[in-house]
């Protein structure tokens, strides 16, 4: 990938395909869980002892203390029954291995919480990126480090590798907890995002944080507050175009692109009556009776099989083409061929 983020041959070009298909919601609990815990009658028995029943994620002490030692706790890893999930923390196998990729990562924040919050002081809170997965935000191409927030200089290894600790205060109005953790609000947690991510980074989170409640005038303010602040120039040209109405990762690229070509903006979301029921376009230029439709793999593979998906999508274009709409669909692979889309977005407006 060459540094405007565009694959280069052979690359994947549906890079968020694992983290925008997820369907299945990661379930919200207590007591610094943000996992499901599973009935007694499902313990695993394996040879070499019985794993507590009732919850999904231990310390080494956890296991040991109910009785498994730790030849026991080891070929329980060898068998796959546990998965280290990071030093001195495992979780059931069974369970681990049905996680999408979104929810492994907001696991990977409590198996931090179940080794670090008993043991340090008062004030260590989600921020950033980590606070980002656990809104559920949408984040793209960002990294896999754990992100807290310290009212104290951290010493230079006093962290893992994987760790960034980020020296602030934090006001008790900004700080929540999502599931029994400390994290960030959702308002805090864009406004930290958008200042370290690039401009398109920070479009989709914005573009989905204001769609899930995040304050533009209290972003706005901030942005004033915090004029010259590294960061902030960029936070504010991307709160500046953002809109809550984007529904997806791929449509606020969609509209990056469009603005970077040049092409007059379109009307998003677009509702057009059918014989068959409101049908709403992506992207539209009404007066052209244009539209522009994004086309991602959650868009087929959720809620319905494929097939009836793809076929009640084709009966609906056909009703709005006899309605004289001229409809054009792109994919991922589109976003990244500018000449391309330029090429398409002329031959649709052009009629």
């Amino acid at each position: 990938m060459n540094n405007q983020g565009i694959p280069q041959p052979g690359e994947a070009t549906d890079p968020l395909a694992n983290i925008w298909a997820e369907a299945t919601p990661f379930p919200s609990i207590a007591s610094a869980r943000v996992m499901p815990t599973l009935p007694v009658s499902s313990a695993a028995v394996v040879p070499g002892g019985l794993l507590p029943a009732g919850d999904v994620m231990w310390r080494t002490e956890e296991l040991l203390a109910q009785g498994l030692s730790k030849r026991c706790i080891n070929e329980h890893l060898l068998a796959g029954v546990l998965v280290r999930v990071r030093t001195g923390i495992m979780a059931r196998g069974s369970y681990w291995n049905a996680l999408s990729d979104g929810d492994r990562g907001r696991a990977r924040l409590v198996a931090y919480s179940k080794r670090t919050l008993p043991a340090t002081a008062d004030g260590l809170t989600f921020s950033h990126t980590s606070a980002a997965r656990l809104h559920r935000l949408y984040l793209w191409r960002a990294d896999q480090l754990i992100h807290v927030t310290i009212p104290y200089h951290a010493a230079r290894g006093s962290h893992a590798a994987d760790v960034r600790a980020h020296s602030a205060h934090i006001l008790d109005s900004d700080r929540i907890e999502v599931g029994g953790l400390p994290v960030t609000s959702l308002d805090r947690t864009v406004l930290d995002c958008a200042r370290t991510l690039s401009y398109r980074q920070a479009l989709i989170l914005l573009d989905h944080g204001l769609r899930s409640g995040a304050d533009r005038h209290w972003l706005e303010s901030e942005c004033t507050r915090l004029a010259g602040v590294r960061g902030v120039a960029g936070l504010r040209r991307a709160l500046a175009f953002a809109d809550p109405l984007s529904e997806s990762p791929g449509e606020s690229l969609t509209r990056d692109v469009i603005a970077r070509l040049k092409f007059p903006a379109p009307v998003l979301q677009f509702p057009v009556q059918t014989a068959r029921g409101t049908y709403r376009f992506d992207f539209a230029w009404p007066e052209l009776r244009a539209a522009l439709e994004f086309d991602g793999k959650s868009k087929y593979f959720d809620y319905k099989p494929t097939a009836q998906v793809i076929y009640e999508e084709r009966e609906r274009e056909k009703l709005l083409t006899e309605q004289g709409w001229r409809i054009q669909r792109i994919g991922w692979k589109d976003l990244f061929d500018e000449r391309g889309m330029k090429v398409r977005l002329l031959r649709l407006l052009r009629g």
